[in-house]
């Protein structure tokens, strides 16, 4: 499994008021987009979240975001490797996504751009 890069997650009150200093700081636009209630703007290497606090401490829980090639690929490696598998592989708006637990406890979601 190829590991492409990773995104910082993010938890912002208000996402209109976050995103031009994510702009300036990374150089870069927002692609914004919803899931689930939740609001977000992919700025670079963050991605920033926005909405009920219900959904933000869910989302909260995940470390980061880990851009691969194949999420099929990491979801056997993952299995292979002894981390369970919480949700997913499901579609997106830019791909395909699963979140997995760690041995060591710890979440992180990943994602590919496959559709």
């Amino acid at each position: 499994m190829e590991i492409l890069g990773a995104s910082l997650r993010i938890c912002v009150d208000d996402l209109e008021t976050a995103i031009p200093f994510y702009e300036r700081l990374s150089g870069g636009r927002a692609l914004r987009f919803e899931r689930g209630g939740v609001q977000v703007a992919a700025i670079g290497s963050f991605l920033l979240m926005s909405g009920p606090e219900a959904e933000l401490e869910i989302l909260r829980r995940v470390t980061a975001t880990v851009a691969v090639e194949d999420v099929d690929e990491a979801h056997r490696l993952l299995t292979d490797l002894g981390a369970t598998v919480l949700a997913g592989p499901v579609p997106t708006p830019a791909g395909r996504n699963l979140l997995a637990m760690h041995p060591d406890g710890s979440v992180f979601e990943y994602v590919d751009q496959r559709g």
